[in-house]
């Protein structure tokens, strides 16, 4: 481990300052092969069309990201992704200064929407800067926690095929909780939570139900959830029905989660003065600085939060995980990092989880390399 004093620190900076820059920006769009498609109420994923973003210093050392686009919730296709990175982020970044990231947002600052985009920029200077001071990036933004717990996410499927698949994923890596993926009849949703309740009975259950239900559907679904113990509903309805959430939140002992509707700042504060009760907190979509000051909201008014998955390969991850053990309140909950499971392929060498926790690696940035070879195999530019 790392065991730097504030003087290492100080004088790490004072190297590092002037000594790199930002030189070259990359945004490389991969086609990753899913073991089977995974399917939700707002939408479903074949392939994991994701886009590496890559900053180069003129030091030698490079920042990555990943990108995850979805276009049903975002808007963002992996072809805006990449155009926004190399058209608008690239050149406000020439000349930055690794180090200084608030100036860096500043430079990119004017470009609406391209969520994903922005964060997938933020993260990689992150890496950089982490990787140019020689401290995990985990340190650097607090250094809670050597290790997080981790959750994974259920998809569709038939119930008993959720259930089998919740089983395995408990065995083999021994995770507790599980946000299951909800939306539908709500029979079936119902159907499908009963029996990962009997397949896993000490499990941690939540849902989200990406707006799927109507609001008598969410009535008659959410009361039956809460019969089998799920811990929060997320997202159960269409965010327009503003008056239909608050009667849920109302309805139900549990919190009604935010996702979608908390997509910023703003949004997290709009909701927590509404219906919302719990946010999840996406790296994907909101970086590090932002994440921390949506972390800091939620504190201030009493509201939990939690880190949430984009279905992250695990270059995505390990950015979640980072961002989840510097915080001591997060760092006490489960993070949604093992959707990299559902990958056949990937680009970094992925978390491996030990009864259900994952170590947060030593080496500096986020702590892990891109594999060349992988690159060339699944990179979509060539």
């Amino acid at each position: 481990m790392h065991d730097l004093g504030i003087r290492d620190i100080a004088a790490q900076i004072a190297t590092a300052e002037g000594a790199a820059r930002v030189a070259t920006v990359e945004a490389i769009p991969v086609a990753l092969p899913l073991r089977r498609r995974l399917s939700f109420a707002s939408g479903s994923i074949e392939t994991a069309h994701n886009v590496l973003v890559r900053i180069h210093s003129d030091a030698g050392i490079v920042g990555c990201a990943e990108a995850q686009p979805r276009p049903y919730t975002y808007g963002e296709t992996q072809e805006s992704i990449v155009r926004a990175v190399l058209e608008w982020f690239a050149p406000r970044l020439a000349g930055c200064d690794p180090l200084a990231a608030e100036q860096a947002r500043a430079r990119c600052a004017g470009l609406d929407g391209n969520r994903c985009a922005r964060a997938a920029v933020e993260v990689a200077l992150a890496d950089l800067a982490g990787q140019l001071l020689g401290i995990p990036c985990a340190k650097l933004l607090g250094g809670a926690s050597e290790s997080v717990a981790v959750a994974s996410m259920i998809s569709f499927d038939e119930p008993a095929a959720m259930a089998r698949e919740t089983a395995e994923l408990h065995e083999r890596h021994g995770i507790g909780t599980f946000k299951v993926k909800v939306g539908r009849e709500p029979s079936v949703d119902v159907a499908a939570l009963a029996a990962i309740r009997e397949a896993v009975p000490d499990g941690a259950l939540y849902v989200d139900g990406n707006r799927g239900w109507t609001l008598e559907q969410a009535r008659t679904a959410g009361d039956r959830l809460i019969e089998l113990g799920v811990l929060a509903i997320e997202e159960p309805i269409d965010l327009g029905d503003d008056a239909g959430r608050r009667a849920l939140a109302r309805r139900w002992p549990v919190p009604l989660a935010g996702d979608e509707s908390c997509l910023d700042l703003g949004g997290v504060a709009r909701e927590l003065a509404g219906a919302v009760r719990r946010v999840s907190i996406k790296v994907a979509r909101t970086a590090f600085i932002e994440s921390r000051e949506i972390l800091a909201h939620c504190r201030a008014v009493g509201a939990d939060a939690v880190v949430g998955s984009q279905y992250e390969g695990a270059l995505g991850a390990w950015a979640s995980i980072a961002f989840a053990a510097s915080s001591a309140t997060l760092s006490g909950r489960p993070v949604e990092a093992a959707n990299f499971l559902d990958l056949a392929a990937d680009l970094v060498e992925p978390p491996r989880i030990v009864d259900g926790c994952v170590r947060v690696p030593d080496a500096p940035g986020l702590g892990v390399a891109v594999d060349p070879d992988a690159l060339a195999h699944y990179r979509m530019d060539d």
